[in-house]
Order: C-alpha cells, then structure tokens, then sequence
C-alpha cells in the first residue's frame, strides 16, 4: 500500500498478463502490518515479484530490510525502490540482495534533475523479455523480413539516448555525499527530525486541541526525514493542504502537499474504501478535477502536507517551519491574509 505510483504502475502489465496482484496493508502507524503473514508463497508455475519501498515517500516510515530475503526465500524476485532511502541511509547491495533497484541521483544531491538508475542483479535481468524494441536497444532491425535481434544484458532496457552532458555530475554528486560522510548525514536528518516532531506536536489551540495531525511514526524508531501531516482547524477538521503550502511559500518556506504520488498511503491514512473510491472514480473520470473527486468524497482528506529533510536542511529551516504553523494556528488563517 506504500508504493510509489512508479511501481504502482507495473500493476497494469502484471494484470494484462492475467497475473494477480495483492497489496500488503498498512497498520495505524503506516507501517507494513504483520508482513510476513500476507505474503504468501510465490506460484511455483509462473514468476513472481514483490516490490516495496524502503523508506516511504509519503510518511518516512523504513520499511524492514529483512523484507528482501523473506520474499526471496519464498520465491520472488524483489523490486527494492531505494529512492527516498538512500539520500540519509547506507544501503549494502552485499549484505541485501534485491533483484532490482531504482534510486534517484537528484533525490540524494539536488542535481542533476531527472537522472537516476534501475539497478538489476544479472541473473534477474536475463529472465526478462521485453515485448517491443526503440532506440538503441537492438543490434539490428530486419523491415522487409519483419525480424529484430535485441542487444544483450542492460542494453536491452535502455531506450534512446542517455543524458550523457548531465551523467558525470553524478560523480561529483557521489563524492560530495562520500567527504560529508553517510553516517554523518544520517545521524544530522535524525537530529532535525527529531527537532521537527517535538514541534509539530506541541502546536495546539489555547483550549488544548491540537492543531497537526501526523501520519506514520511520531518517534524515530524505523523512520526517515519525510514527515506528513495536516493542519488541523479548530474544529478538528483538516485544512485544504493547497492552503498551507502557498501559505508557507509566501514566507519563503518549501513544501509538498498532495499524495506524494503514493496514493496507497494517501488512502490507507484517511480511510478511503474501495467503493467509494471507485464510485467517485467512475462519477467524475470525464472532465475529473481534484476539486469534484474532493466534492464526491464527502468531506475526506485527498492529500497531506509534507516537510523533507537532507543534506541541505538546517535547525533553522525546521525552527522557521514550527514557528509559521503556530503563527497560523494563533491567527487561524495559514494562508496569511
């Protein structure tokens, strides 16, 4: 329920081939609830994969590693999605072996925007066969014989030409995380969000209600630098969170606010069911808006507001954060009129 849209979207090819596809739930701290009970073992007669995040996007819970080899010991091939993981977090691809994993390079260095890699152990990338050929994934193309011959290993999967003038920033990107140091970096992002999760929960109301709600851990315990929340209004009631963010861009403070594109999550925390969903879905697929599927679902939350710490953050970053949301939470307005 955790994954990111990017691995959601491998459902539609796992469905046109006829497979079955389970989402593993999540418990109330968005944590993968009693895992080893919903993974059954892999068919014995077809292939099979599991995939899951390591550190999810939506509320910077870290997801067990001990994942990997349960699902392996049981027959699948493991899609490991490292992106919001290894920015703050060593990952040994030694002593944790999945068959493939995605990370983000601008995810872990700020730059460059729109690189990143799929890594793949070479035995699982040979049991793949891709159903079509572009660019320059082929040795040769045969039009009067309607005949191709793929090229071999990692070739095969990549289409069209590399962004080969932003590539070697990747180094010096990798260089930059080596000389701060990964130990370093992890234990700084623990410090602010420990910082930010103190502050977050003592905003509250002159009558005592609380003016945040967060989703996922509210302690560091198997948790990363990403925290998901919403401004409450004095009601209890969620404000939109389209207003806390441009409330917070007019102070010159960056967030998110949406579903993270992990809509699994977005769904697991507010309590949306299958059948409204899919009512609302269907009612209002022709000319959708965010707005009209908000109208149809009576009320839930659609999305949340997120805070990411990195490299970059610092104390007075999350401090300057803590104090807007009081500010507005005083004046009952996080838009600032």
């Amino acid at each position: 329920m955790d994954n990111h849209n990017s691995v959601n979207g491998i459902r539609e090819f796992a469905l046109r081939r006829g497979a079955v596809v389970h989402y593993m739930p999540l418990d109330a701290e968005m944590r993968l609830a009693d895992p080893a009970c919903h993974l059954p073992p892999a068919s014995a007669d077809s292939p099979s994969l599991f995939a899951f995040p390591a550190q999810s996007n939506f509320s910077g819970v870290r997801h067990p590693l001990e994942l990997v080899g349960l699902a392996q010991s049981l027959g699948y091939r493991v899609l490991l999605d490292a992106a919001a993981f290894v920015p703050t977090h060593k990952l040994s691809l030694r002593t944790v072996r999945p068959d493939f994993v995605p990370v983000s390079f601008y995810k872990m260095f700020g730059y460059p925007t729109g690189v990143g890699a799929l890594i793949a152990r070479r035995e699982a990338l040979a049991h793949l066969a891709r159903p079509w050929f572009a660019g320059g994934t082929v040795e040769t193309v045969s039009i009067v014989a309607q005949m191709h011959v793929m090229r071999q290993g990692l070739a095969a999967f990549e289409d069209g030409t590399p962004d080969f003038l932003a590539i070697p920033a990747v180094a010096e990107g990798l260089a930059l995380l080596e000389a701060v140091g990964m130990d370093a970096l992890t234990e700084h992002v623990e410090d602010l969000t420990r910082v930010m999760l103190d502050g977050l929960r003592e905003l509250r109301y002159a009558d005592g209600r609380p003016g945040v709600r967060i989703y996922g851990p509210d302690s560091l315990t198997d948790r990363g630098g990403s925290v998901a929340f919403n401004v409450l209004d004095r009601e209890g009631r969620v404000v939109w969170y389209d207003d806390v963010v441009r409330g917070a861009a007019a102070h010159g403070i960056s967030l998110r606010g949406g579903c993270f594109c992990n809509h699994g999550s977005v769904e697991s925390a507010f309590g949306h069911t299958a059948a409204q969903t899919r009512r609302c879905l269907e009612a209002t697929r022709q000319g959708f808006t965010i707005a009209r599927f908000a109208e149809c679902m009576r009320g839930l939350p659609l999305g949340a507001v997120r805070a990411s710490l990195g490299l970059a953050s610092n104390q007075s970053d999350v401090e300057r954060l803590i104090q807007f949301l009081a500010d507005s939470i005083e004046a009952e307005d996080v838009r600032g009129r």
